[in-house]
This record gives structure tokens, sequence and C-alpha cells, in this order.
């Protein structure tokens, strides 16, 4: 197997990687490259399996020796059975999902925990855009313009929190991160996190009665 190497991999991605338990069974969603189940397996020994769209990526997984299914994952994920893993990972996604709580409700069936990161709408250089400009913004993480991007939700993390609560689900653990233009470098941002920080990943959990 071709491992990457941790420099090269995303900052976002190094963070969930540090949150999942050694020996644990993972899916990772939008698996890409393969790069996050590649490092889980070599220094977490996880059970990792991985859904990507694009044939060209799954194949490249699969040429690394990664177990990767290509396909939808908003219909793939339905023909795992309840608990069939431990965590389940949802990188820079939840913006392209059509309907989002019916995919998280999905997720918690089969896992135990979902980690979910995404692009935060509410960054200030969004805001200024929208103030003096009166445009459709863009940033170095949400690069397109309106008529050509697959984003078809603006997310920020105020927004998230809220629905989480909303549709049942307990926050337990989040962070905001700033990344560079290569989204390989970054810090974590501990102050006014909804004005400041270009991503939040947040792991969540069915709420039970």
């Amino acid at each position: 197997m071709v491992l990457p190497e941790s420099e090269i991999m995303r900052y976002d991605l190094r963070i969930i990687a540090s949150w999942i338990e050694k020996g644990s069974r993972v899916l990772d969603l939008g698996c890409g490259n393969g790069d996050l189940l590649a490092r889980l397996t070599a220094d977490r020994s996880v059970k990792g399996t991985g859904i990507e769209r694009d044939k060209e990526k799954a194949a490249f997984c699969i040429a690394r020796g990664l177990s990767v299914l290509q396909g939808d994952l908003n219909t793939e994920v339905e023909d795992y059975p309840d608990n069939s893993f431990d965590y389940v990972i949802l990188s820079q996604t939840l913006q392209q999902v059509l309907e989002p709580a019916t995919l998280l409700r999905s997720l918690s069936r089969i896992g135990r925990q979902v980690i979910v990161s995404f692009p935060n709408f509410s960054h200030y250089t969004i805001r200024l855009q929208l103030l003096f400009k009166g445009i459709a913004p863009k940033n170095e993480q949400l690069p397109y313009s309106w008529y050509d991007t697959p984003n078809i939700r603006v997310i920020t993390l105020a927004d998230f929190r809220k629905f989480a609560g909303d549709v049942g689900y307990t926050i337990v653990r989040e962070v905001a991160i700033n990344t560079d233009h290569h989204d390989r470098q970054g810090h974590i941002v501990r102050w006014f996190t909804n004005l400041r920080a270009s991503y939040g990943i947040f792991a969540i959990e069915k709420t039970h009665p």
C-alpha cells in the first residue's frame, strides 16, 4: 500500500485521523484518492472502507490496496446493516448533499459516531464580499461561481450546531480551523470561530431518550 506523507494530507483530514481510535471500523464517504483511509490503516490499524463517486479516484484507491466501492454515497449507505461501523466520515461533502438530514439519519444508523467537516460560509471574507460587492461570494475554500458550483448548501458553524440539535444529534466534539490555500497546513481557531474559521469539524452521535 502506498501511504500518504502527513505533510501532503489535508489539514482537516489529519485532525479527523487523530480522533479515530485504534482498531476501529471506519467508513469514509467521498474518500477521494484514499489518503485518510491509507493513513488510518497504517497508523491506527482500522478496518476501513470507502465510497467514492468518481471512477478514476475509486480505481486509484483500489490500486493502493484499499477497500473502496465506486458509487453514490446517498444510496450505497442504505445497504449496510445497523451498527456496521464505529465511525462514519463525511469530509467536505455535506454542502453537496441534497437531503442532509436524511443522509445523516442513515449514517447514524450504521455508525456509532459521525464525523463531518465542511467549509464555513460565514467566514469574514465571504461576509465582506456580500457586504461591499453584493455578489455571490468566492474564497479559497469555496472557489466556484454560482453557476458552476457543486455546492448546493451554504453552511455555517452556527447553522450546523442548530441543525444538529433540531434533528436530534449530540455534538460530542468540535473544532474550528483555518487552512492555507492548499488546505495542507493550518491551525485551530479558538475565538470568534463562526467569523474566523474556514472549516468546521464536528463529531456527532444520535441523541437517545
